[in-house]
């Protein structure tokens, strides 16, 4: 059984704790937001807004999680659906992205609501996936939750060029067997680009895929604030 937890660093509670810095991380993705709506490129904007309010690396990733321009919101509000629409649809589900957030919402990381309405996190899986304590509990969080959603079935893709990914998807592939999940679990090259061109309801919270995606849902702020509790969040406003 894993013994570790995801994304909580020993700096965190120093980087994000403190409601100063949450107040001033909120103020960072207004100014973030207002320079990417007039046509500034992401790296630029995050370079400029990180020096003015003196934020560090972590930080940075963070306001980038927290911010878009605000065609990018309207867009993705556009295209996103709710709950109720999910009944007797297919859900594509980008893995790593969703899996990730729900483990470090379930180990009591900070997580960032951004101005779209989706969350992010600042960890990744930097070429390497390890399963932790909080995985399986996070996988059979979904796996109920798309079935009282009346799912019809779900479709997950993980990178395959990620180490583990192998290993992730015969868990998967298990527990769905356990459950009578109607679950098809792919590794590909590319998810992103899988994703961003499917017919069907796509589950991420990359802005990437987001902005292209045909229909979206937002399953992971669903499980974040319907079935988590006391998640650590800081909100962009």
């Amino acid at each position: 059984m894993p013994t570790r937890n995801r994304g909580k660093e020993g700096s965190d509670d120093r980087l994000f704790g403190d409601p100063k810095m949450q107040q001033k991380l909120k103020e960072a993705a207004k100014d973030m937001s207002y320079l990417l709506s007039r046509g500034f490129a992401e790296k630029s904007a995050v370079q400029l807004v990180g020096n003015r309010y003196k934020l560090n690396a972590r930080q940075q990733k963070a306001l980038q999680g927290m911010s878009a321009s605000t065609p990018q919101v309207q867009l993705r509000k556009k295209h996103t659906v709710s709950p109720i629409d999910l009944k007797d649809q297919t859900v594509a589900i980008d893995g790593f992205n969703l899996l990730i957030i729900l483990e470090n919402a379930l180990s009591g990381a900070y997580i960032f609501k951004g101005l779209d309405g989706y969350y992010r996190d600042v960890s990744g899986v930097h070429g390497t996936y390890k399963r932790v304590q909080k995985t399986e509990e996070a996988v059979l969080m979904i796996g109920k939750t798309l079935t009282q959603l009346e799912v019809t079935s779900v479709y997950w893709y993980f990178d395959a060029p990620v180490s583990n990914s192998g290993r992730l998807k015969t868990i998967l592939r298990e527990l769905s067997g356990q459950q009578g999940y109607p679950w098809f679990i792919d590794l590909v090259n590319n998810p992103d680009t899988v994703l961003a061109k499917s017919d069907h309801i796509v589950v991420s919270s990359d802005g990437w895929i987001l902005d292209r995606a045909q229909k979206n849902f937002n399953l992971g702020g669903y499980l974040i604030e319907n079935h988590i509790s006391k998640p650590n969040i800081i909100f962009a406003e």
